[in-house]
C-alpha cells in the first residue's frame, strides 16, 4: 500500500528515536546537577555547530533549487532547507545570552578548543549536504530535529527551574523546543514531493538517520564525560 508522506515521515521518526537513556548528561542538567562549565562546554560547542549547520543547510538549499546530476531540481525540499537556514540563524542570536549566563564570553570562545566527537555530528550533516539526496536528508533530519527538540525543552525547564536563568538565556533552547507547523508542512511536502518523483530511498534515510542519532549521542557523551571531570 502506498504510504502517504505523513506515515513516511511518522514512521521514520518512530524508528529512529534515540534510547532515553542514551542521553546521560540531560538527566544531570534536569535535575540541576550538571556543573555550569559543562553547560559553558555546551554553547561553546554550540557555537561551532550553528556555523557549520547553517552553511550546510545553506548548501544543501541550493543544490535542492538547482538539481543534481542524477535528478531535478526540487524546490520542496529547497523551502524546507532554507527555513532550518534561517533557523540556525536565530539560534546563532539567542545562543549569545545562554553564552554569557554560564561565563562563555568572547575571551573564553577564542581559546577553547571544540572536542571531536561533540563536531562529528555537523561533520556528517556536511557529508550529507555535499553527497545526499535531498528528500533522505530531510526525512533523516526530521527525526533528528524531533529529538533535539525534546532535549531542548527538557534543558529550558532546567535551567530556569534550577539554574535561576531568565527567558533571555534560555530561549536558544525554546526557540527549538517550540511547536514548528511551519517547519513540519514543508518537510511533509518535501517528502511527498520525493515519493512523487520516486527519489526517496527508505535504506539510505535510515542509514543517515542513524548516523544522525549516533552522533548526537557522541555530542551528549563527550559533554557529559566532561562533566565528570569537573571537580
Amino acid at each position: 500500500m502506498t504510504r502517504t508522506a505523513r506515515e513516511l515521515l511518522e514512521g521514520v521518526t518512530g524508528k529512529l528515536a534515540p534510547d532515553p537513556h542514551a542521553n546521560r548528561l540531560l538527566p544531570l542538567i534536569a535535575r540541576g546537577a550538571a556543573q555550569v562549565d559543562t553547560l559553558a562546554a555546551l554553547a561553546l560547542e554550540e557555537r561551532h555547530v550553528i556555523a557549520a549547520d547553517h552553511r550546510a543547510f545553506v548548501h544543501l538549499a541550493e543544490r535542492s533549487a538547482a538539481g543534481t546530476r542524477t535528478s531535478a531540481p526540487d524546490p520542496a525540499s529547497a523551502a524546507f532547507f532554507e527555513m532550518l537556514a534561517e533557523d540556525e540563524v536565530r539560534a546563532g542570536e539567542r545562543l549569545t545570552a545562554f553564552a554569557a549566563a554560564v561565563g562563555a564570553d568572547e575571551a573564553r570562545a577564542a581559546e577553547y578548543e571544540p572536542l571531536a566527537d561533540c563536531q562529528a555530528y555537523p561533520a556528517y550533516v556536511a557529508l550529507l549536504a555535499l553527497n545526499g539526496e535531498p528528500a533522505d536528508v530531510v526525512l533523516a533530519l526530521g527525526a533528528n530535529v524531533a529529538a533535539w527538540g525534546g532535549y531542548c525543552e527538557t534543558i529550558a525547564e532546567a535551567l530556569r527551574r534550577h539554574y535561576g536563568f531568565d527567558d533571555a538565556a534560555c530561549a536558544f533552547f525554546d526557540l527549538f523546543a517550540a511547536p514548528a507547523p511551519e517547519l513540519e508542512n514543508r518537510a511533509l511536502a518535501a517528502v511527498q514531493a520525493g515519493l512523487d518523483a520516486d527519489r526517496i530511498s527508505l535504506d539510505e534515510v535510515l542509514r543517515h538517520g542513524r548516523l544522525l542519532q549516533a552522533y548526537e549521542t557522541r555530542f551528549w557523551h563527550a559533554l557529559w564525560e566532561q562533566d565528570q571531570r569537573v571537580v
